[in-house]
């Protein structure tokens, strides 16, 4: 019907600035080369980073529809959004869920999502902290890296890469919060982003050969969380 759905490369924006690559502006011709009368709504994707499912709709009531039916799924509990990423190391448990605060935080000339593990009321009450909570399962690991199935409960920018680094895996190609995972003999542990700065991710020398790039070559490496299933009413 008035549905349509796409598969999105990483980093191509949903919203861009005029003259820029970005899923709205490539709407239009996407419309003509289908031949369909009626405007194009985006009526979910996923963030920049993430490559995955787009859900488009011809149809203004279908698109606030759904737009409702993934806030109040959210609401009364539901995973209406499941995403699988490749990350770098093994969970520890095979299955759990993810529960912190996160917020924006100024580091320097940049803003970066960093967790809070105890936030107080006054900054819940204001809403500078938000609680989060996404559920993952282990799918598959091999070569000290794993297939993890992601299913967000709430929704918040980089909600699902900030988490997996607290699962002390980090995605693949996460070159914003990988650093927060440091290693002390093999073992990994969490250090805080303040003393952290952002760099390219870095990988054995086993991951670097599976993947057949050089440590130069890291810099160019997409964010592996992709966007894999949506559920509908």
């Amino acid at each position: 019907g008035a549905l349509l759905a796409l598969s999105k490369p990483p980093g191509l924006p949903i919203l861009g600035r005029p003259g820029d690559l970005s899923l709205d502006a490539l709407l239009p011709a996407l419309r003509q080369r289908l031949g369909l009368t009626a405007e194009l709504h985006v009526v979910k994707a996923p963030a920049r980073e993430y490559s995955g499912l787009v859900l488009l709709s011809s149809c203004y009531h279908t698109t606030k529809k759904l737009q409702q039916f993934f806030t109040n799924a959210r609401q009364r509990g539901q995973y209406p959004a499941t995403y699988r990423a490749i990350t770098v190391g093994v969970p520890a448990e095979v299955e759990g869920e993810i529960c912190t605060g996160l917020c924006w935080q100024q580091q320097g000339d940049r803003a970066m999502v960093v967790p809070v593990p105890a936030p107080g009321r006054r900054s819940l009450a204001r809403k500078d902290v938000k609680i989060t909570l996404t559920r993952y399962r282990v799918l598959s690991a091999v070569g000290g890296c794993a297939l993890v199935q992601l299913q967000p409960r709430t929704a918040f920018p980089e909600q699902l890469q900030v988490h997996l680094t607290l699962l002390l895996c980090p995605a693949l190609g996460d070159h914003e919060h990988s650093s927060h995972v440091g290693r002390v003999l093999g073992v990994p542990f969490f250090l805080t982003p303040k003393t952290t700065p952002t760099r390219t991710q870095v990988l054995d020398k086993e991951v670097l050969s599976q993947l057949g790039l050089s440590p130069r070559q890291l810099h160019h490496l997409p964010l592996h969380i992709h966007l894999q299933e949506l559920v509908l009413p």
